[in-house]
């Protein structure tokens, strides 16, 4: 749910990321970085916090809590983590290469790196585990569950094929290896459980539901026509009804997650039988089509609604969130802009409700951060 990179900022670009349970907005820039409240961004954006004089690569909020952590563009390998309401660090971390991403929840802290992941006890932010020797992960790709019941850490397990691993971050052992996909990941996340896991490969035209216990397909769903995008987000809904995925194009596909009942042996049997049809003759014209691809694409599902954005090629981050009482589609964008969707109940498209420029708010609550903190350095 967050975006970044060192060209968007150095560009003029912004860091864009939503807390755990899209209840605030934290958005980084070259002057500093802001939080914002979502709770009625369908009229105001109201600015919690904004802290001004340093280049911000990275931010992560806590829940609602006063706790954050930042990673600065002129110091890639610190990982400061502050009370933004007393505008002081409460502790720092060197690392041995450039912090890719930092995950939160209520009881870990997870640092990813190019090859390692360091888990953190949020509580004293002592590291419980390192996860060394990861294939090479250029994007700092990785997720935490927000549900500290089911603390579960996912990682690309492969650097040539859709492999996720899935770690239990609390009792520090693996819990299972999902082969997602066939081209490697571009994009993870997990539902507000923790039960499930969405995942999103290079190709970017299949999303895929997996079971987090058991490693068991629930969904599939293609994305578009266009034979590949580049995945940019995956998120849950925070009722985990709906996914919603956003990519380099200017449309936000919406999946409803929907268990079909079970059928009577006549009707499946029915069914295999016209799709054994449609296999046979699509093949018979495309003698290169294997008759289970032809298959997967008449079993995979379709969008339940869509967004389109005003502009193309830009990598935006997406929430489905209940914002007064009623589904709200949240689109921000490394441009410095943030959309405001209502996801129709019926399906269909999404109508754009308000537009709010992030670029051009007035600071509120600005301070410097102070320099109370504890250094620390981890081993690596």
């Amino acid at each position: 749910m967050s975006l970044s990179s060192r060209s968007d900022i150095d560009e003029g670009g912004f860091f864009v990321n939503f807390n755990q349970d899209c209840t605030s907005l934290a958005v980084g820039s070259k002057n500093g970085y802001s939080l914002f409240a979502l709770n009625s961004v369908e009229d105001n954006l109201d600015q919690i916090y904004s802290s001004y004089g340093e280049e911000i690569r990275l931010v992560e909020r806590l829940f609602c809590s006063s706790l954050v952590a930042v990673v600065s563009l002129s110091a890639p390998r610190k990982l400061k983590v502050c009370h933004f309401k007393k505008g002081t660090e409460i502790c720092n971390y060197s690392y041995s290469n450039t912090i890719l991403a930092v995950k939160l929840n209520r009881s870990r802290l997870v640092v990813c790196l190019d090859e390692s992941l360091y888990i953190h006890n949020i509580r004293d932010m002592k590291v419980v585990h390192t996860i060394r020797d990861t294939p090479p992960n250029k994007t700092g790709l990785c997720a935490l569950a927000s549900n500290s019941d089911h603390c579960y850490l996912a990682y690309p397990g492969s650097a040539t094929v859709g492999e996720v691993q899935i770690f239990d971050a609390v009792n520090l052992h693996a819990k299972t290896m999902i082969s997602a996909h066939d081209s490697p990941l571009a994009a993870i996340a997990f539902s507000q459980a923790g039960t499930e896991i969405a995942t999103a490969s290079e190709k970017g035209t299949v999303i895929r539901v997996f079971s987090v216990n058991d490693g068991s397909k629930l969904f599939e769903f293609r994305r578009g026509v266009k034979r590949c995008v580049s995945i940019a987000s995956l998120a849950f809904s925070t009722c985990s009804k709906y996914l919603c995925c956003s990519s380099n194009t200017e449309t936000v596909h919406i999946f409803k997650l929907e268990r079909t009942t079970p059928e009577s042996n006549d009707d499946q049997g029915n069914r295999d039988h016209w799709m054994g049809y449609i296999s046979r003759a699509v093949s018979s014209y495309l003698p290169l089509a294997l008759p289970s691809q032809v298959t997967d694409v008449f079993t995979q599902g379709r969008a339940f609604a869509s967004a389109v954005l005003p502009v193309a090629g830009l990598r935006h981050s997406c929430v489905i969130s209940t914002i007064q009482k009623t589904l709200k589609l949240l689109v921000a964008s490394q441009d410095g802009y943030l959309y405001v969707y209502q996801l129709p109940l019926e399906g269909g498209e999404c109508q754009l409700v308000k537009k709010h420029d992030l670029r051009t708010i007035e600071p509120a609550n600005t301070t410097r951060p102070g320099n109370e903190s504890v250094p620390l350095e981890v081993n690596n």
